[in-house]
């Protein structure tokens, strides 16, 4: 056994998908350890980590005074630094079970239309939660590796991956992007759109954990076969006090008709943009769709009545970024292709 297998039997190299609404962390040769959202939760007496990814999301919207819970990554970009770094920090550690000595390389997916500040910021939070080398990858790049498309072919691949914070849009081919496009529109403006909606129909206020449940249990973004209906609990704005109101799927669905659009009409632009050649490709090969916020219900269906194409869901959503990434790892000379710098 030679020394390099040696090696590559306790490598410890990671691959992080730093989403706006979850974080997931997969180890080479372990698969995915840790998906949580990115969340923490932090004392602001003593600037103590008190509770990072499921139990600070638990904490949302019901901490008192001194603790408050953060959401650092905001469009899927770094918004607070510092708490980003704590975030990373942990989940790298969890990732490792506490073994101080490894300093892992380490990919994370970003989203296309990054700055060159939003990319340092990512590298240097990833250099100091103790990297040995970071390499950034578009998470468009990585999503379709891990839906499992054949990107280095000379033929035209299209992505849509709809996140927390931003939905990606990209066509590939021979393991470049040939078309990208990111809005800042995605399962957070969905959310938000469901809490302004609720508080202007029915007086009611609700937290964005109950519109985030209202979105998955009766979101949809096409007419549903049977409806569905859910009760919801806030407090009521004229009244002042604790209510329960029961809304339809229909209600949410208006709700959800304004981000539902922006995310149509970008997919749209990037059709009337995309080359004839490669789109000729993806009339054969249609559509993949990927990311948390493709398992609102019924989205494909609605990209496929907007665009007459054929869509198909990715076999494992929430972590295709992740998945992609995790590849790369093993496949140094794909990422060298396809890291940006």
């Amino acid at each position: 056994m030679g020394l390099t297998s040696f090696f590559s039997l306790f490598s410890n190299d990671l691959a992080i998908d730093l989403g706006t609404a979850n974080t997931c962390v997969y180890v080479h040769g372990k698969g995915i350890v840790v998906n949580e959202p990115s969340i923490v939760a932090i004392n602001k007496v003593t600037g103590r980590v008190e509770a990072v990814g499921k139990e600070a999301k638990q904490m949302l919207g019901r901490t008192p005074g001194n603790i408050i819970a953060i959401k650092p990554m905001k469009d899927g970009v770094i918004a607070d630094f510092e708490v980003t770094e704590k975030m990373l920090a942990y989940f790298i550690k969890k990732a490792h079970n506490r073994t101080v000595l490894v300093r892992p390389r380490i990919v994370v997916g970003v989203p296309s239309e990054i700055t060159q500040v939003e990319k340092r910021a990512v590298k240097d939070s990833a250099y100091r939660a103790k990297a040995s080398e970071v390499h950034l990858v578009e998470e468009a790049m990585a999503a379709a590796i891990g839906a499992g498309m054949p990107i280095t072919e000379p033929s035209g691949n299209m992505i849509i991956d709809v996140g927390g914070g931003t939905t990606d849009i990209a066509v590939i081919s021979l393991a470049g992007i040939v078309y990208s496009k990111a809005v800042r529109v995605a399962g957070n403006e969905m959310d938000e759109a469901i809490i302004q909606y609720i508080k202007k129909t029915h007086n009611l206020l609700i937290g964005e954990r109950t519109a985030e449940q209202v979105k998955m249990q009766i979101g949809s973004a096409y007419p549903l076969e049977e409806t569905l209906s859910i009760e919801i609990k806030g407090r009521h704005l004229i009244e002042g006090v604790p209510k329960i109101i029961t809304i339809t799927d229909s209600e949410v669905r208006e709700a959800l008709a304004g981000p539902l659009n922006v995310i149509v009409d970008a997919v749209r632009v990037a059709l009337e943009r995309t080359p004839p050649e490669l789109s000729a490709d993806i009339v054969d090969r249609g559509i993949v769709l990927t990311g948390g916020g493709s398992l609102l219900k019924n989205l494909d269906k609605r990209l496929r009545e907007e665009t007459g194409l054929p869509l198909a869901m990715a076999e494992d959503p929430l972590s295709s970024v992740v998945l992609g990434a995790g590849k790369m790892l093993s496949e140094f000379s794909l990422l060298r292709k396809i890291s940006i710098d």
